[in-house]
């Protein structure tokens, strides 16, 4: 009696069907994590910003959150969004930063940091669209 050798048709039909679960399973899983961690770079970006709102609070004694604008008591001045640049912008205290014109399926999202009022300690409240889409 000889042995059999290798893989039965059965054995690979069942291989490359769990492989395929697997994919499809793990596949938006990934997507969402890749997304993710791209959309951390503009959520690292707000800290600067964020910085110099609470410096500005601290040491220029703004008479109202309304006082807090790009350009403004030692805030950096406003970006506009392009292709190449996220958007950044400080207007009534609220910080709003906006991912770039790339054609991705990040393009325009925004994150947004909200002062909670001119009183040490600076409490902050998120917002934007990337809370909908689960991105911050």
């Amino acid at each position: 009696m000889e042995k059999a050798h290798g893989f039965i048709l059965r054995k690979l039909v069942l291989f490359v069907a769990i492989i395929g679960i697997l994919t499809t399973i793990a596949m938006p899983a990934y997507q969402n994590y890749s997304r993710r961690a791209l959309f951390s770079r503009l959520v690292l970006a707000v800290a600067s910003r964020k910085v110099a709102v609470e410096l500005a609070i601290q040491t220029r004694n703004p008479f109202a959150l309304t006082d807090l604008d790009g350009g403004s008591l030692g805030i950096s001045a406003n970006v506009a969004v392009n292709e190449t640049t996220h958007g950044g912008e400080v207007a009534d205290g609220v910080i709003t930063m906006t991912w770039r014109s790339d054609s991705t399926d990040l393009d325009g999202i925004t994150y947004k940091l909200a002062a909670d009022g001119i009183t040490a300690p600076i409490q902050w409240s998120k917002g934007g669209s990337c809370l909908d889409k689960g991105l911050c």
